[in-house]
């Protein structure tokens, strides 16, 4: 039994699914909202010391949380985690802040270069850990350095070149980073009415286009090489597949949503349908975006894909 109501917000057997964009997860064992660095840090030497997994959430849109839970601690950083300094051209933006309120925030002082973010579904620490992106660019374009707490529980700051961003990754993966702020240099060349009409048409692009109407962890399937994934999802006929309450959405072939009280097996066992029907018929293997957490994963936000054929 651990006791970390001086730490902040603290929770037991408290539901995943309230955490998740998808809506999905059972039970965590303890949920802790800390109050600031400080009181994250000490968290996790007694979460440690108990020998507790510790899984470290954002904004909750890229995971998929196991139906039985999760055996440990989860740390969530949205609500304390939420610094923003702006001075100039660089915007100093804690972990978690919502890429929207980034973007928004931008917006506010005539910075641009984050227009793409505004309609992503995550946090700054989430967003910089996966290297988001969309419409052509990504974090890696306007991030200068990375403010991060090492698996020692040692602050340090990476700069862009250390992180070592690529494709929907960075360094922080790898070496199980926990991302406490990130700075962003960004640009003043344009209006701030050709921002936010930039910004409103990426939005409407997104609304008209993708699930947004149901929840989902975005993007289901990472982009591979030479080809599109909803395409060939489309040509392969799972548009609008449904196992259990989960679906392959018939708006948008690459996202699998929750449509009705679907749980993480659902998902799971409609993700492992549409990678086989695809590489059956394309000889493409499809690794997912969508990390799995609790359960036979563990605490592991990283790992890889499991399906073979």
């Amino acid at each position: 039994m651990i006791d970390l109501k001086d730490c902040g917000r603290f929770f037991e057997n408290e539901e995943l699914k309230k955490y998740t964009s998808f809506k999905i997860g059972g039970p965590a064992k303890y949920v802790l909202f800390p109050k600031n660095e400080e009181s994250l840090i000490e968290a996790i030497k007694r979460a440690r010391k108990d020998e507790l997994e510790i899984l470290i959430l954002g904004n909750g849109s890229n995971v998929l949380c196991a139906d039985e839970g999760y055996d440990g601690l989860v740390i969530i950083l949205k609500s304390a985690f939420t610094k923003l300094d702006i001075n100039d051209n660089k915007i100093i933006a804690g972990a978690g802040l919502s890429l929207r309120e980034l973007a928004n925030a931008a917006l506010d002082k005539n910075l641009s270069g984050l227009e793409f973010a505004h309609g992503i579904p995550g946090s700054v620490g989430g967003g910089a850990i996966m290297n988001a992106g969309a419409y052509g660019s990504e974090m890696k374009n306007v991030v200068s350095s990375v403010k991060i707490l090492d698996e020692d529980l040692n602050v340090k700051v990476l700069s862009n070149e250390e992180m070592d961003f690529s494709y929907r990754h960075s360094i922080a993966q790898d070496k199980n980073y926990i991302i406490l702020e990130v700075e962003f240099s960004l640009n003043k060349d344009k209006s701030k009415e050709e921002i936010k009409n930039l910004m409103d048409d990426l939005w409407q692009r997104r609304l008209s286009k993708q699930p947004l109407e149901y929840p989902s962890a975005g993007s289901t399937f990472r982009r591979p090489e030479g080809h599109f994934v909803g395409q060939m999802v489309d040509e392969a006929g799972l548009r609008g597949l449904r196992h259990g309450g989960a679906m392959v959405s018939d708006k948008h072939s690459g996202f699998i949503i929750n449509k009705d009280k679907a749980t993480a097996k659902d998902v799971r066992e409609l993700i492992e349908i549409v990678q086989k029907v695809i590489f059956d018929k394309f000889s493409v293997k499809l690794q997912r975006e969508v990390k799995y957490i609790g359960g036979e994963y563990g605490n592991s936000c990283n790992n890889r894909d499991e399906w073979s054929r």
